[in-house]
């Protein structure tokens, strides 16, 4: 996607050929900064520390997490070190697993010599995977807004939730994949875009790169959604997910589950849009889906710009009031229209799974 008419994608190794570099979007809406990631301490410090979210992207910083622990040493007990650093940063989205086996089964039986090169390569393909699969999934959710806008009068109205756009992704995203598409293509679009508390991933994140790009959308609390509902002003609500088990459960950002009553109630489709990384086979429902607890001073405190341009962060809350801080929750298949994939869109189930992914069919 392009800032101000420069081409980024979320990740890349930088000019000297070794190191990392990313978008810190702790920074973003009010500043723009790229951020140099030189060992596999800072990659962890990265994702831990949410510089770098979004599972897709998550899983791609920690694939050159292991670059770079090579780089440094590329010995068994390096990699065998790096690889459950990196894992131990965030728990639920399964992307972050999926990438680091797969770096530590590409580079297991190579030898030390032929470590570092192989683990730059293959960090570098997981990317350009990621890039492919969230187009093809665009293309995919392209077809849904195209049934949505049929006869319509006046522009398709789309809610969403969180960041599921590029900034969550190597590139496109998968959410926004198809919002991107509709709008290239020239389809009126508005799109509602959740604040998404507490960390406002959708005000600061998913309303800058819309803004970016010129698709018209307007930031609302999260607790509007239903009432746009009741009221005819969303067509369908498409959101991303970290998780999502093999009977088609969507783990997400805290919220989904009461998006997805809402629009069940009102008779409004809900949308999930994933790449297979994010499909975790081994468990069967969403309740076996381990749930992240993330800071308390997310809740209880709040960072905005200033009048005199000065980002500040303030509290909201009373001193003596904790707060709980659950960073994600899990939507029953039974309320999701339809998953979104790579390869198509398919009922959230099983045999929906499956009638996509047959390789992954028990023997």
């Amino acid at each position: 996607m392009k800032i101000d008419g420069k081409a980024y994608r979320t990740i890349w190794v930088a000019n000297d050929g070794w190191s990392v570099e990313i978008i810190d979007q702790t920074l973003l809406p009010h500043r723009f900064e790229t951020l140099r990631l030189a060992t596999a301490d800072q990659a962890a410090h990265a994702i831990k520390s949410m510089q770098v979210r979004g599972a897709p992207l998550i899983g791609a910083t920690a694939a050159y997490g292991i670059a770079l622990a090579m780089r440094a040493d590329p010995s068994d007990e390096a990699l065998e070190k790096a690889h459950a650093m990196l894992l131990a940063t965030r728990p639920t989205a399964i992307n972050l697993r999926w990438a680091l086996d797969d770096m530590r089964a590409h580079l297991r039986n190579r030898k030390r010599e032929e470590r570092v090169a192989a683990a730059y390569t293959r960090a570098a393909e997981i990317c350009d995977e990621d890039v492919a699969t969230n187009e093809a999934i665009g293309r995919h959710g392209l077809a849904l807004i195209e049934k949505a806008a049929a006869g319509k009068k006046g522009p398709v109205n789309i809610l969403t939730h969180c960041n599921a756009g590029w900034l969550a992704c190597v590139d496109w995203g998968t959410a926004l994949a198809p919002i991107y598409m509709a709008h290239d293509k020239g389809i009126p679009l508005h799109v509602w875009v959740d604040e998404t508390r507490p960390r406002n991933q959708g005000a600061s994140l998913t309303a800058w790169e819309l803004g970016r790009h010129g698709v018209t959308h307007k930031v609302i609390v999260d607790n509007a959604g239903g009432h746009l509902m009741q009221h005819g002003l969303v067509d369908l609500c498409i959101v991303g997910t970290d998780r999502t088990t093999r009977n088609g459960d969507v783990c997400n950002k805290i919220g989904t589950y009461l998006k997805a009553l809402a629009a069940h109630d009102n008779g409004v489709p809900f949308y999930v849009a994933l790449p297979h990384s994010t499909i975790d086979w081994t468990l069967a429902s969403g309740k076996d889906i381990p749930i992240e607890e993330r800071d308390p001073a997310e809740v209880t405190a709040i960072q905005g710009r200033m009048k005199d341009g000065t980002v500040a962060t303030i509290s909201l809350t009373p001193e003596a009031s904790g707060a709980a801080n659950y960073g994600f929750d899990v939507t029953p298949a039974r309320l999701v229209s339809a998953l979104v994939t790579e390869r198509g869109s398919c009922p959230a189930s099983e045999a929906g799974l499956l009638s996509l992914y047959p390789e992954r069919k028990k023997k």
